[in-house]
């Protein structure tokens, strides 16, 4: 198992199809190895950025093999497996579990249900007691309906098949995790603009969206910050937060995939019922991002932004 505890910068990876709706592994390959090249060292395979909703159980399976075979032990793999079924949920798990290469599952926050705290409690105790690979709790109260509480993730931190928490919250709840959970408990921010801020407070780091576009501008924010340039790592920070919150100006994952495929990377369409982005919102999407006008239409972008 690759150690989840040395990563700071990890990509939530769109999972990009050809023309036949089908999984593109080929650009999935490149996509993966350009971001490693870049310094993003773990990344989340069939997250929200993955749109796993709409992978069948088989494309899962497909997709989580195919990418743990391209990675080849090089960085940490999280997969996501996480529904509102426990049943459901400790069953693809533990079929996940034994795809050689997949380090950790990410379980999320069950959607829909919007149970109580003690119902999460009860959730994830059970997952985690039946399942055969480490996981990581999914804290995203904006897409699930129901927000798990600072202090229920610190009692799961102690369970000792529960490794981290993916927590898109404010800071406050964030730092209260990072106070008090177990000391051997991953904390990692989902919110792209708190990455700087979040590794100051003491958070393992970030899983990332913006990192498919910026992951170089990221990488060097990091490691500024660890040269003690906090002046340099604030600036590039400060350069980096309205870039990361157009990519999230219609749903996601379509501006990102239409970046990605104006740099040639053939991220694909995204599926039902997310939508392409129209030509009203590629040039909006341009002049947020500070790109040429028209460029996403054209494909005329280099890889580096």
């Amino acid at each position: 198992m690759t150690n989840l505890a040395n990563a700071d910068l990890l990509t939530a990876i769109v999972t990009p199809f050809d023309e036949d709706n089908h999984i593109n592994f080929d650009a999935l390959e490149k996509l993966t190895n350009r971001l490693i090249d870049g310094g993003c060292n773990g990344f989340v395979i069939g997250g929200t950025t993955g749109e796993t909703p709409e992978l069948t159980h088989d494309e899962k399976i497909e997709l989580y093999t195919r990418f743990a075979e391209i990675i080849d032990g090089r960085v940490p793999v999280i997969a996501g497996t996480g529904s509102n079924n426990p049943t459901e949920t400790i069953e693809l798990t533990n079929e996940v579990a034994k795809i050689n290469g997949v380090d950790y599952a990410l379980v999320v926050v069950p959607p829909y249900n919007k149970p109580n705290q003690r119902g999460m409690l009860a959730h994830f105790t059970k997952v985690a007691d039946s399942v055969n690979i480490p996981i990581i709790i999914y804290n995203i109260p904006g897409r699930t309906g129901s927000k798990m509480a600072p202090e229920t993730v610190v009692k799961l931190s102690q369970h000792p098949n529960i490794a981290g928490v993916k927590q898109c919250t404010p800071l406050d709840e964030l730092q209260y995790v990072v106070e008090h959970s177990a000391d051997d408990f991953c904390v990692f921010t989902g919110e792209d603009a708190q990455a700087l801020t979040a590794r100051v407070l003491g958070a393992n780091g970030v899983i990332s969206v913006a990192s498919h576009l910026y992951v170089k501008q990221m990488r060097q924010m990091l490691n500024a910050l660890y040269d003690g340039d906090f002046q340099f790592a604030g600036k590039l920070q400060r350069w980096l937060t309205p870039r990361m919150a157009a990519c999230f100006m219609y749903p996601s994952p379509s501006p990102v995939k239409a970046v990605l495929n104006a740099q040639g990377l053939h991220a694909g369409s995204c599926r039902l019922p997310i939508m392409d982005l129209n030509a009203d919102e590629q040039h909006a999407l341009e002049a947020a991002l500070d790109l040429p006008a028209d460029s996403l239409a054209n494909h005329t972008l280099p890889l580096d932004l």
